[in-house]
């Protein structure tokens, strides 16, 4: 029987309550929370039927969690991680990291000098269809990739109502389409043809009622030698994010919509598909919840490591740059982003 660790949530809203109900489907975690709102508190401890419900961090911590898992917006994480690191709890921390570089030399010193695990919660990496594409890839099987080409988009209002009253108002508490979804779409692409080192983008409020960050996302990008091409917006109809990797010998594609990624090797030729298991609303983060656990246990390597995600903030940062000073942006010589 695998160990069950205990496992302390910090902030219960929309994504905290997700992890704790995935979390606990897994049955290998002892679950408490933090939350600062007493009415919610209440309201999720009285679901989960949990014990332990802490109003603050620092009472949260005294109880010597294995591990802490950050669910507040992203401008108060890595100062919760950092927090959490100083009493010796292991992290994962949702995406993206932060929304400024600061305070994470501190961090990544604590979690080194201590000896802890940390991972960043960019859920595709634990989609098992993106994962096998991936696989493929990285065989050797199609060659060398040579570009590749990401078009998301999704009616961010349907799946969010509330969105005009969360953190996704402002660019400064991790709001836009390029902090919240867009991210994600990135951490894949790094995930699948290595990080991005140059960027030139084009962001834009296009639709979205009630607020005015950015809801719809352009950016070229260089991999090294790998060509991308990225897009999101978060007011078309379709719920789709379709992922195409062209490489010497032949183009692969994942399509989340329908579960599936697709190879083709001959010009003109079939598609051929590989379809997934059928994905009810909380598998992806359970099965990031179990890899979480095992990398906890050290069982396997984390689905997605700090420094990748330090990585995918740079790039972040750099698109908001990009966009607001309209020229290219090389990665390793990122400051924060105009206007925060």
């Amino acid at each position: 029987m695998k160990e069950r660790n205990s496992i302390l949530i910090v902030g219960v809203g929309s994504i905290g309550e997700r992890h704790l109900r995935c979390f606990g489907a897994t049955g290998r975690a002892e679950l408490s929370i933090c939350e600062l709102n007493a009415n919610l508190r209440k309201t999720i401890a009285d679901r989960y039927e949990i014990t332990q419900a802490f109003e603050n961090l620092e009472d949260a911590l005294s109880s010597r969690p294995s591990a802490v898992v950050i669910c507040t917006p992203a401008h108060l994480h890595i100062a919760m991680a950092t927090a959490a690191a100083k009493v010796g709890a292991n992290l994962l921390i949702e995406k993206p990291l932060s929304t400024s570089p600061n305070g994470i030399a501190e961090l990544r010193e604590e979690i080194n000098r201590r000896t802890l695990i940390a991972s960043v919660a960019y859920v595709y990496r634990a989609h098992p269809v993106l994962t096998k594409m991936r696989e493929a890839l990285h065989s050797g099987r199609f060659g060398p990739a040579l570009q590749i080409v990401a078009t998301c988009g999704q009616n961010f209002p349907f799946f969010r109502p509330a969105y005009r009253e969360t953190y996704y108002k402002d660019r400064a508490t991790g709001g836009g389409a390029v902090q919240d979804a867009f991210t994600h779409v990135i951490n894949a692409g790094e995930w699948l043809v290595g990080p991005v080192d140059s960027l030139v983008a084009d962001i834009g409020h296009q639709k979205l009622a009630g607020v005015e960050v950015e809801d719809t996302v352009h950016v070229l990008t260089r991999h090294g030698s790998v060509m991308g091409c990225f897009s999101l917006n978060q007011h078309q109809s379709p719920n789709e994010v379709v992922i195409t990797v062209i490489c010497q010998h032949g183009t692969v594609r994942f399509e989340n919509q329908h579960n599936r990624w697709r190879w083709m090797a001959e010009p003109d030729s079939p598609w051929h598909d590989e379809v997934g298991d059928q994905l009810d609303r909380d598998t992806l983060f359970i099965r990031q919840a179990e890899g979480f656990l095992d990398y906890l246990n050290g069982i396997k390597a984390p689905l997605c490591s700090l420094e990748e995600a330090i990585q995918t903030l740079a790039v972040n940062l750099a698109i908001l740059n990009s966009a607001d000073s309209r020229q290219w942006q090389l990665i390793n010589q990122q400051t924060e982003p105009h206007g925060t």
